[in-house]
């Protein structure tokens, strides 16, 4: 007898297991099979046995188990005569959490690839569940639900309707392709008929890509008025794909586009839009966008960055990124522990209406090498450094001492320095620093710089640090380093077209610099005497602050640095920059340029705050006049974005851009989000107020509305209606 039961089992799991690994969805788009017969098997029932007519019953609590599949039953009786299953439920079906099949009975046939399931549900990622009357399988592949609700919004046993869901008549599930099919189905809005669909297609949730429709959005402008715009998705193979979505309103027709590949050593991703609109009737609008990047052999990496648009007001029209210049730009570059390798073209469209495009340089050719050595006979590190610059305008105009208009430059430059470092007595730290650079330069298409140019600037510097360390009762470390050198620089002769270095930043990062311009174009000349400290401080509850301080002093002014830039003069501004944290909360920023008169010629200051509920940063920037740097009156500007969580549920969100100086709002916004298991609804309102000869104030409306379930990721955040009365 324990022979024929253990044979009778085996029968049983023979039947049973195969049919669950046809039931669970495959991990890929491939023909699901039987489950693997290698992997352990096990039954598990409070009664097995055969009864006089040899069918085999297995009763109470029945589980079986295979791989990642798990069947739950009260009893299952197996007929070998006619080769049929009964099961009686409750049935629970299990596979790796992916997916779960309830029902109350079932009858299927000895392969159990076909058969019926009544009173079932089939759950998928336990996130969206298909409620119906009748489930059949055909086939293993295919299964067949009628009379189905689905929905993945919490449904409450009180008989309340879900928040939405999709009533069909016939609902069929291809497992192979992963695929829901819907036959005469309506959404339903509390259990309210929205629309009416009389077939149609959508993924389930294990599906990551597959071609279909995308969430549509609604959007209302001052400009085009309202409309929509419905994205469609097509999956180009597995390593592409397409999306193009139309948008249409009273004002525009609209094609919007983007492609994206991947390949085996790189990526690329375009993107773009053709308009006709009532704004510039019978024209042809539109914009690209395109970016990539590859992994070329010999550690070589090339990328490319193309922006072009039909017209300077195209991006703000259609709610694009708000750009006042489009740089194209590719680039190939080599880097290595001792070598950096670089050489680019870029391409500038001005979008300003105070720019010319022919006067601006917008064609820039730039090639940089710099190699690193460590000789052993004087120790430190000697750099190497080649560059080449060159840029040029597409007018025809000739330049002279006063305007650009249509001069083009070429410049290249090698550079050889060395520095070392040396730890003194009492933890001091001695640098040393000794170059020398060497120009060309000639310029075209100009009256009064009609010289090549050569030049050699020789340079040398001697920084002292003096790093010290105190740690508190509290646990708290404090670090002090004052900071003191002493520079010199020879620029050379040659009058030098200096394009590049209009605009000076007096930061942090270059303060120890020997030259603070920004390019090549422009070097400091004489000697030079900086001081300074930095100080930190680190709690071990999080705290932190840190701050540095530091002035040039230096032999000759220099009238090249603009009234703003803090370094006019023999003695510069104050460089006052400093930040300090609280945790992960709060955290606060600031800079500024202190002069003589112990007034700010230039502040910033950022602050950030968040929680787990609410979020608020901001930014406040003043810059005093400025002719040099085209600024004819104060700039005193404040941006703020923040956030809140009402509830749970819903979230509020606003930005503000507003200009002190003329004591008006440049931009604003408002938002409003309700996201819950099943949908997500969001509202926003924008008001651009500025406005210039191509660009008019807009106000921009949008909606959008999705519904979660089908293959749409909801972040990690979970919500869950709650049926409460009260």
């Amino acid at each position: 007898m324990l022979k024929t039961g253990n044979l009778r089992r085996a029968l049983l799991l023979s039947a049973v297991l195969p049919w669950l690994a046809l039931s669970a969805p495959a991990p890929q788009a491939q023909t699901a099979g039987p489950a693997d017969p290698a992997q352990p098997a096990m039954l598990v029932a409070d009664q097995v046995f055969i009864t006089p007519d040899r069918t085999l019953v297995a009763e109470g609590n029945v589980e079986a188990f295979q791989g990642n599949i798990r069947l739950r039953a009260q009893k299952i009786t197996f007929d070998q005569e006619t080769g049929t299953l009964q099961i009686e439920g409750p049935i629970r079906i299990d596979q790796d959490g992916d997916m779960t099949i309830l029902a109350n009975a079932a009858e299927m046939d000895s392969g159990l690839r076909n058969g019926l399931l009544t009173g079932a549900r089939m759950v998928f990622e336990q996130q969206l569940q298909l409620a119906s009357a009748q489930m059949t399988r055909v086939s293993g592949r295919y299964t067949q639900l009628y009379k189905t609700a689905v929905t993945s919004c919490h449904v409450c046993e009180d008989g309340r309707p879900p928040l939405w869901q999709i009533r069909a008549e016939r609902v069929t599930h291809d497992q192979q392709e992963r695929q829901l099919y819907f036959e005469n189905a309506q959404l339903r809005v509390l259990d309210v008929p929205v629309f009416y669909f009389p077939a149609f297609r959508l993924p389930d949730p294990s599906l990551e890509r597959t071609s279909g429709f995308l969430i549509p959005s609604l959007r209302s402008t001052s400009n085009l008025g309202t409309g929509i715009k419905v994205p469609y998705f097509f999956t180009l193979g597995p390593h592409k794909d397409l999306t193009l979505a139309p948008y249409v309103s009273s004002s525009t027709r609209t094609l919007d586009l983007r492609y994206r590949q991947a390949f085996r050593n790189g990526r690329i991703e375009l993107e773009g839009a053709y308009t006709r609109d009532d704004l510039y009737p019978n024209e042809d609008r539109g914009y690209f966008f395109g970016k990539g990047r590859f992994n070329l052999p010999r550690d070589y990496r090339f990328t490319f960055d193309i922006k072009t648009v039909s017209d300077d007001a195209y991006l703000s029209d259609y709610g694009l990124p708000d750009l006042d210049r489009l740089r194209s730009r590719a680039e190939l570059a080599r880097i290595r522990r001792d070598s950096l390798f670089l050489t680019s073209l870029s391409h500038y469209k001005t979008l300003r209406d105070s720019e010319i495009q022919s006067e601006i340089p917008s064609g820039i050719a730039e090639a940089f090498y710099q190699k690193r050595y460590f000789p052993s006979l004087t120790g430190g590190e000697l750099r190497l450094t080649l560059q080449g610059h060159g840029h040029h305008r597409s007018s025809s105009l000739e330049g002279n001492e006063t305007a650009s208009n249509g001069r083009d430059v070429a410049r290249l430059t090698a550079d050889l320095g060395w520095r070392r470092s040396w730890q003194l007595g009492y933890g001091a730290l001695a640098e040393a620093e000794l170059g020398a650079a060497g120009d060309a330069v000639r310029a075209y298409d100009d009256t009064f710089f009609t010289e090549d140019v050569t030049r050699l600037t020789p340079r040398g510097a001697l920084t002292f640090r003096l790093p010290m360390t105190r740690r508190e009762t509290s646990g708290a470390t404090q670090y002090l380093e004052p900071i003191l050198q002493l520079g010199w620089r020879d620029e050379g002769g040659g009058n030098v077209v200096s394009e590049e270095s209009r605009f000076i930043e007096f930061d942090q990062g270059n303060l120890l610099s020997l030259s603070r311009f920004p390019s090549n174009d422009a070097r400091e000349d004489g000697f030079t005497l900086v001081y300074g400290a930095n100080w930190a401080r680190y709690a071990p509850d999080g705290w932190q602050a840190y701050a540095t301080v530091g002035q040039v002093l230096r032999s000759d002014g220099d009238p090249r640095f603009t009234k703003s830039s803090g370094l006019g003069g023999t003695t510069s501004d104050i460089l006052m920059a400093g930040q300090i944290k609280f945790g992960e909360r709060l955290a606060i920023s600031s800079r500024g340029l202190l002069n003589g008169s112990l007034n700010f010629s230039k502040a910033e200051l950022r602050g950030e705050w968040r929680t787990d509920r609410a979020g608020l940063s901001g930014t406040y920037l003043w810059l005093g006049t400025d002719p040099a740097e085209e600024r004819e009156k104060e700039t005193s500007e404040l941006y703020v974005t923040g956030r809140y969580s009402l509830n749970p549920n819903w979230s509020a969100r606003a930005r503000l851009r507003y200009d002190i100086s003329d004591a008006r709002a440049t931009r604003a916004g408002l938002g409003l989000a309700y996201s819950n298991e099943c949908v997500t609804v969001d509202l926003s309102v924008s008001r651009r107020y500025t406005s210039t000869t191509s660009v008019e104030p807009t106000t921009d409306f949008g909606f959008t509305i999705s519904l979660s379930g089908f293959s749409v990721k909801s972040g990690n955040k979970q919500y869950r209606r709650s049926c409460s009365k009260t």
